[in-house]
């Protein structure tokens, strides 16, 4: 016999807990199924673990280098790996039992422990309970991706998740993939006391964003000691007594690096080949996520994809927009829509690098007339003082709008002062209206304005002269 519901929710990650509570708040029968922890990626094992993590690193590295602001600290800085842990433990299971206490005390949702596959349009099944709804929400996420490199399946390596439950720390990590997770990893072990090698197979860091940020990103790696190896490849990896031993290739040349630990962050793959797809006629891309429409809809009536599992953004913050965009589609005027969000992230290194929009390929790719302002750190008060000067701000405008297309600030709270210019390009409003801001002393934010007083027309891409 199947049990009847307005709508089902498969998987608990950022989106789906708050959809399916804004359901049964609008009177639904909500069941919400997670064959895990509640949370999903950024309370278990995402954001909440790492930037607590982060945080320790950073603090052990604020205590080394407290001499130069005329701070003595005696004795040797030691870290306790178990308190770490601990550290972030409590932030999981502050997180992982708010979430259940909400959906559990509301008398319209139904939570559901178990693996959900799909056995027709609007019919699941859950250990041979099966469900059924006239709407269906996947937010099922995504896992690491694990590459066929030969060997790696012969040896005990770290994902981030187990990475970021480790309780001792390692003498040497070997962190394969310089993306924004690799990236982040390395400095965080290396500020915690470990020796790290950190392999790219491209030839930069960061790949997908501007080259100056690579080039920034690299140069302070290795000034802090992390071995970077850009344009390499790992090409098989072995065991050596105690040892892992990866064997790259970098220009025609074979390396061998010997660690006690290998970390994997080369990309996540989704959490969409086990849900019986097929059945409920949901169709994916070749990579496996979810195909979805602007308001992500899939192709089959009443189902749906947010989060991850959809392609359209590995972010905590797109997860829940996506819901935003789906209550507004069933219960508002229906406005919202993928095409309206303005991309935005953050990496999490030190100092960190907030991102809006486009970046200064995409703007010199776009065919726009350009404008674009740069400042290093070093110009910023609030940064000397602090004596954390490293990085810089870039912002892109259009000439003809005047509107802000996209801004990078790499550098001390980048992460927080790019949300200024976001919100004056959700705003729609021209760039003159923060270069007349007065801002507060001393801050990052007040050198915005100083920042845009720089515009200077720049040049596009040969390929988009060349294409006009």
């Amino acid at each position: 016999m199947s049990e009847s519901f307005d709508a089902i929710v498969i998987g608990a990650g950022q989106a789906g807990p708050r959809l399916a509570l804004r359901l049964a708040d609008a009177g639904e029968r909500v069941a919400v199924i997670e064959r895990r922890h509640l949370g999903g990626s950024c309370v278990n094992f995402g954001c909440t673990p790492t930037k607590a993590m982060i945080a320790s690193a950073r603090a052990a590295w604020a205590a080394r280098r407290a001499h130069e602001l005329g701070v003595s600290v005696n004795g040797e800085i030691r870290i306790d790996m178990k308190q770490v842990r601990a550290h972030a433990d409590a932030l999981i299971e502050e997180s992982r039992t708010g979430l259940r206490d909400a959906l559990e005390s509301h008398e319209r949702v139904t939570l559901i422990q178990g693996h959900a596959r799909f056995t027709a349009p609007h019919r699941v099944d859950v250990g041979g309970r099966t469900l059924g709804a006239p709407h269906i929400f996947i937010d099922t996420g995504a896992r690491t991706a694990v590459p066929p490199i030969p060997g790696l399946t012969d040896i005990e390596y770290w994902t981030p998740t187990a990475a970021t439950d480790a309780t001792v720390l390692p003498s040497h990590l070997i962190v394969l993939g310089g993306g924004a997770v690799g990236v982040e990893f390395a400095q965080m072990f290396q500020r915690l006391g470990s020796r790290v090698t950190l392999v790219e197979r491209h030839a930069r860091l960061l790949p997908d964003e501007d080259s100056d940020v690579s080039a920034a990103l690299q140069q302070w790696f290795k000034e802090d000691g992390i071995d970077v190896l850009a344009g390499a490849e790992a090409r098989c990896i072995e065991t050596d007594v105690n040892h892992v031993c990866v064997t790259t290739a970098q220009g025609g040349t074979a390396r061998t690096v010997r660690g006690d630990r290998l970390l994997l962050a080369l990309g996540r793959r989704p959490n969409s080949d086990d849900l019986g797809l097929e059945a409920a006629g949901v169709e994916t891309d070749e990579r496996g996520y979810i195909l979805v429409d602007d308001r992500l809809r899939t192709a089959v009536q009443g189902v749906w994809a947010l989060g991850e599992v959809n392609g359209h953004g590995p972010f905590t913050h797109t997860a829940y927009d996506d819901h935003e965009i789906v209550i507004d589609q069933l219960y508002g005027a229906g406005r919202r829509t993928l095409a309206q969000r303005i991309p935005a992230h953050a990496i999490y290194t030190d100092p960190p690098l907030g991102r809006v929009g486009l970046d200064e390929t995409g703007a010199r790719n776009s065919g726009r007339s350009i404008l674009l302002a740069k400042m290093p750190m070093d110009v910023v008060d609030r940064a000397r003082e602090r004596a954390e000067t490293r990085g810089f701000m870039k912002v892109l405008v259009d000439a003809h709008s005047e509107r802000i297309l996209g801004a990078t600030i790499l550098g001390i709270e980048g992460d927080e002062v790019v949300h200024v210019l976001l919100a004056l390009m959700t705003a729609g409003v021209s760039w003159k209206v923060l270069r007349d801001m007065m801002g507060i002393h001393p801050t990052v934010g007040e050198l915005l304005p100083t920042l845009l007083q720089r515009l200077e027309p720049i040049e596009p891409a040969m390929d988009t002269i060349n294409a006009a």
